[in-house]
């Protein structure tokens, strides 16, 4: 499917964070999975599960691992932090749930800018936000490294000739950066995606260049469109001056969204009035017409290409975005009704990354 409004596709997604959730609840891996279904009947990109050492609660990317073989289409995109775990695990587990999931992994980097999140680990005190963000951006360059120090054919499992591997399609990246360094090659063959998607919260300038360098999806908390569509156009710049196709890069508009009772909004003002600012990010509180009609023209005037939608009330708002905001949205064919693709990149029409450690296939004679 094409779509005759704006810059290209529009893209939705929803966070399945289960905030009101009882103790017993969070836990409660039904929950996540059912979520995680619902937006998936209505053809959504991807459902994010946040994560952070800042609160206790369940391992985002462990429960996303459960949800993966439950469900069949949908990208699967946790929040992984970066400041104290380590990056050789990370890139391993993150293309563990890209192979369970059949490539639909993607990985949402955060950092732990906090004393108390310091002392639990107990290795260093914290540091200031633009240190962490570019430490940040060194774990996403080794962990793509990484996801490349096995060739896509490097695995043999040849039991008669008792080969497992073709070692020379296996890479050592020697990276060596601020606060680590990493020799490899990783321990997981290459993902399916070669690299999962990546996705960074760029609402605070500090996250803006680590986004601009390596994300796949960069979300912005913004409460006019005006103000996503200057946020978007410095990242389309940033990135273009580091070297990288700005259409790459798929930028989307992250709100709370209330959508109450009605079809409509439930209070004057709100719905046709735009999201307003709160404790929580960007609300927006209004029917899931209204909702409609907000994407509708912030996606036609071409200032994102899509929403990261965070229900405030999980199972009511999940329910009322799919079957009313969705709906309408396909009904007047802004949005996909079906999975063209399987892996998550392809829902995004991103290409799969070549491998930077392959070199030229030299076919028979020598030419190449």
């Amino acid at each position: 499917m094409t779509s005759t409004h704006g810059r290209g596709l529009l893209h939705l997604a929803a966070a399945v964070d289960q905030p009101v959730a009882g103790p017993q609840a969070l836990f409660d891996a039904d929950l996540y999975v059912e979520s995680a279904r619902l937006a998936e009947s209505g053809g959504l990109d991807f459902v994010t599960l946040g994560d952070s050492f800042a609160r206790p609660g369940p391992d985002a990317l462990g429960v996303l691992a459960r949800v993966a073989p439950a469900t069949a289409r949908i990208g699967l995109v946790p929040t992984v932090t970066t400041t104290h775990t380590e990056p050789f695990h990370v890139q391993a587990a993150v293309a563990t749930l890209d192979w369970v999931s059949g490539g639909r992994a993607g990985w949402q980097l955060d950092v732990s800018a906090t004393e108390a999140e310091a002392r639990l680990f107990g290795r260093r005190r914290a540091v200031p936000g633009d240190e962490l963000w570019r430490e940040a951006g060194e774990v996403a360059d080794v962990a793509a490294r990484l996801w490349d120090s096995r060739e896509d054919d490097a695995e043999l499992r040849d039991v008669a000739a008792g080969r497992f591997v073709d070692r020379g399609k296996l890479h050592h990246v020697d990276f060596e950066g601020a606060t680590f360094s990493v020799k490899g090659p990783s321990t997981v063959p290459r993902p399916p995606q070669g690299h999962p998607v990546r996705l960074v919260d760029a609402t605070e300038g500090q996250a803006r260049q680590t986004a601009a360098r390596y994300a796949d999806v960069v979300l912005v908390r913004a409460v006019s469109a005006a103000q996503a569509g200057a946020v978007r156009d410095e990242l389309r710049v940033a990135a273009k001056d580091l070297g990288r196709d700005p259409d790459e890069l798929r930028v989307l508009a992250s709100l709370v969204v209330d959508l109450g009772g009605g079809e409509h909004a439930a209070e004057p003002g709100h719905g046709g009035g735009g999201p307003r600012p709160s404790v929580h990010g960007p609300l927006y509180r209004g029917g899931p017409v209204d909702l409609a009609e907000l994407i509708t023209t912030w996606h036609t005037s071409g200032v994102v290409d899509g929403f990261h939608l965070v229900p405030a009330e999980p199972r009511r708002d999940l329910e009322r975005l799919v079957n009313g905001t969705v709906a309408l949205l396909q009904h007047r064919s802004l949005f996909r009704t079906f999975y063209p693709g399987r892996t998550l990149r392809e829902h995004l029409g991103l290409a799969r990354p070549v491998n930077q450690y392959a070199g030229p296939v030299v076919a028979a004679g020598g030419a190449s």
